[in-house]
């Protein structure tokens, strides 16, 4: 049975699950990427490509990808570009931003032709044509035309890009300005032929787990209700029968940042100056890339939670390694950082393959519940829990007047951010999640939003007394170095 309606995310699926089986029998080696090719796209296969031998192509492609190497074999090696195009894979989009329809009823009005400046309408012997040389796309042909004839597509890609990091080359090909992109992964999610993906390390981590090295999952708040039926305890525990040592909650370390982020926020506000959440790794990429300015004066300087237990982790136990688990791409290059305490990120996709590949299914394990987080810091994986969270944090330390402004996608962050810029921001607290919903609506979640969050708040309900306060004592963060190191 598929596991995913859109066939480009399957067959990614099916190279991930692959990679995993070969990886957990042996050490994988790119020789091997030919015959993987020939037995995943076979000429009886369905073909979603002009022909079995670009699809083989594109998959030798998602492969090397997976292994950690540049998509491309003729690109420079850059691992901090974690979002990349599979060249052979962007080809299906339309070249053309404007185009004529056979709605097209060669009116006498000729709108069209009027409203065009630049001479490249004309009228053919059927309908309008477009000469696209002189086309320069600004799209009055189509908000002239009677019957809405001539449209406007901008590629998914473009379209979804937050920080306009997406261009495409004289072939029509994508291309990725490496000086804008926040890796927050909106290209990864809205493409429709699976052309940008995500590069990845799960082949180097299953290697980690056969060998003598400790290994540690810690695993995001949202991976709750991502596998079906499965309760946390139950995910968790299909994590350690996979060769993890252990498997811990990172919402330990989402408490933690939302205590400590309400300290700082207070004196922010003594100093009249809104602070922004640091949390969600892209929208931070977006302060540091497009709004310097903010990024120094306006974001917290605490750690994200993921880095806050992984340092935890790496302080108690220095000769583990550490593996995040989550729905975010932008980790990926968070983890790159020169002093990260987080060795490898997977995604819950790459997690999936793991379980599918060695034949462990989440829902048949035993799970058993151990120095819970609160809530509050479970509740960091969707849009608004970040804020309430450092809110709760205040309230159990007695402050109760607090503001605060939720941005929810990266157009929304964006927005704010521009507003914090131009002094017209009247909140204490602005959250930025890139990702629509929060990291319940992350790039490389398995279930839909909506039904994730259903499932956390049934499942959380019998934990709904805990403060942070409560949470923290039982596991401290007071030891562990809270603040980025610049």
């Amino acid at each position: 049975m598929a596991m995913f309606t859109s066939d480009s995310r399957q067959f990614k699926f099916d190279v991930l699950t692959e990679i995993c089986r070969q990886s957990f029998e042996g050490e994988l080696k790119e020789e091997k990427v030919q015959e993987m090719a020939r037995n995943l796209v076979s000429l009886d296969s369905p073909r979603y490509r002009c022909c079995v031998y670009k699809e083989r192509e594109i998959l030798r492609q998602r492969v090397r990808l997976s292994l950690g190497h540049m998509a491309s074999d003729t690109a420079a090696y850059n691992p901090d570009q974690i979002v990349q195009v599979i060249d052979a894979a962007c080809d299906g989009c339309t070249i053309h931003k404007i185009t004529v329809t056979d709605n097209c009823r060669k009116c006498m009005a000729k709108s069209c032709l009027s409203a065009c400046r630049f001479g490249a309408i004309s009228i053919g012997t059927s309908r309008t044509q477009i000469d696209y040389d002189k086309c320069k796309e600004c799209g009055a042909c189509a908000r002239a035309c009677p019957y809405n004839a001539i449209v406007v597509t901008e590629r998914p890609c473009y379209a979804h890009c937050p920080v306009q990091a997406i261009s495409w080359d004289k072939n029509g090909i994508a291309s990725i300005d490496q000086e804008k992109c926040i890796n927050c992964g909106q290209c990864v999610l809205s493409c429709p032929f699976g052309a940008v993906e995500d590069m990845s390390w799960v082949a180097p981590v299953i290697q980690e787990l056969k060998s003598d090295t400790p290994v540690y999952a810690i695993v995001a708040p949202s991976i709750q209700g991502q596998f079906d039926n499965a309760s946390l305890p139950q995910i968790m525990t299909a994590i350690r029968t996979l060769g993890f040592d252990d498997c811990l909650e990172v919402a330990a370390g989402a408490d933690a940042v939302a205590y400590y982020e309400a300290e700082e926020l207070v004196e922010k506000m003594k100093d009249g100056k809104p602070m922004t959440t640091s949390c969600c790794t892209a929208f931070v990429n977006m302060q540091r890339i497009h709004f310097p300015e903010q990024y120094a004066e306006n974001k917290s300087t605490l750690v994200t939670p993921m880095m806050a237990m992984a340092r935890k982790l790496k302080q108690e136990h220095p000769h583990h390694k550490v593996v995040f688990i989550g729905p975010c791409v932008a980790k990926k290059q968070e983890a790159r950082a020169e002093d990260s305490a987080v060795d490898y990120v997977m995604t819950y996709e790459e997690l999936a393959a793991m379980f599918v590949a060695k034949r462990i299914n989440p829902e048949d394990m035993e799970g058993k519940a151990d120095k819970l987080p609160s809530n509050y810091g479970r509740s960091f994986a969707a849009s608004g829990g970040v804020a309430a969270a450092v809110v709760q944090a205040l309230k159990e330390k007695g402050i109760t007047d607090v503001t605060y402004e939720l941005a929810n996608g990266g157009v929304e962050c964006k927005q704010q951010l521009t507003l914090i810029k131009n002094g017209r921001f009247t909140k204490n607290i602005l959250e930025g999640m890139s990702c629509f919903g929060g990291c319940i609506g992350g790039p490389a979640t398995l279930a839909s939003a909506n039904l994730v969050k259903g499932r956390m708040a049934k499942e959380n309900m019998a934990n709904k007394g805990k403060t942070i306060g409560e949470a923290l004592s039982e596991t401290p963060f007071n030891e562990v170095d809270m603040e980025i190191r610049k």
